[in-house]
């Protein structure tokens, strides 16, 4: 049973989004065949969720009337290339699934996000506002913290963690900050202006993780990996640029046009012995140094 509004907006737009074009008498019959209701939903409720369910998530839910009012997504390209209203949808209705599971709750196991979560609020009502705010930050390599002004452009979410990308007036450079690294935040009166030739998806587009806006120059990256961890590659892309270049029955040879920093090689080095970086030079020989003084730890308890 759908227990509360959001529940009933999310399952009306991931039936409409799941059938492609449907009609109002399909949506009824599915919804009693889902077991959401014994009642019907009647048309003037349906119009009411359908609008709400588009200024929720941002959607256009449109009408084909030739053939009898078929109702589709008009802007689903944007929900199949992800992006904020495809993962607003993904964790709503994962959410609202989880909520309506407490009988399971023992039996369902999430990641924990770090408490750097609570300044999220704040950051992105600045963001709506353009306008400065104080923080107090120590990075993971810094023994003190410091507080300083920043101009919030846009957040990032990566492994579970929250980050900032911001202007920091002092430095005069966009730089990255780590929401869980903050430990003080407050909201000026000041007003900023975001560079109109900033574009966040530009911003990360070259990069893995959330090391940008580096001098590293964009290359090719060719990775040989066992057949068995290539099935997880294909089933989610390390890299929008992925391309399975070779594929036998042990291994396959998948390419990537990025720039490869720090994160990018610890997901490389977090696949193990499955994994062999073939090119560019650089990087193979920089892997292998990484694999030797590993090594090199565990080299005396090899019988």
């Amino acid at each position: 049973m759908a227990k509360n509004l959001l529940g009933k907006y999310v399952w009306l737009v991931e039936t409409i989004y799941n059938a492609g074009q449907i009609t109002f008498e399909e949506i009824n019959q599915k919804w009693l065949d889902d077991d959401m209701d014994d009642k019907e939903i009647p048309l003037r409720t349906f119009h009411k969720w359908r609008i709400a369910a588009e200024e929720m998530f941002g959607l256009v839910i449109d009408c084909k009337r030739k053939g009898g009012y078929h109702y589709y997504i008009g802007n689903a390209r944007e929900v199949r290339n992800g992006g904020l209203r495809s993962w607003l949808l993904s964790t709503i209705s994962v959410s609202n699934l989880l909520l309506d599971s407490q009988q399971l709750k023992d039996r369902i196991i999430l990641e924990d996000i770090p408490s750097g979560l609570n300044y999220l609020p704040k950051i992105i009502e600045a963001m709506k506002s353009n306008t400065v705010i104080t923080i107090t930050y120590q990075s993971y390599w810094r023994e003190e913290s410091y507080t300083f002004d920043v101009h919030p452009y846009c957040v990032k979410l990566f492994k579970q963690r929250w980050y900032m990308v911001a202007l920091s007036p002092y430095y005069d450079k966009v730089m990255i900050y780590s929401l869980d690294r903050i430990f003080g935040l407050w909201k000026q009166k000041e007003k900023f202006k975001v560079p109109e030739d900033f574009d966040p998806t530009e911003f990360f587009r070259n990069y893995y993780g959330v090391i940008a806006g580096t001098k590293r120059k964009t290359e090719t990256v060719k990775i040989k990996i066992s057949a068995g961890q290539a099935n997880y590659l294909r089933s989610l892309k390390l890299h929008s640029t992925q391309e399975e270049v070779e594929r036998t029955d042990e291994y396959s040879i998948f390419s990537y046009r990025l720039r490869p920093e720090f994160d990018f090689i610890m997901e490389l080095l977090s696949k193990g012995e499955d994994v062999e970086v073939l090119e560019p030079y650089w990087l193979r020989k920089d892997m292998a140094g990484k694999i030797k003084r590993m090594w090199n730890k565990y080299k005396n308890d090899i019988q």
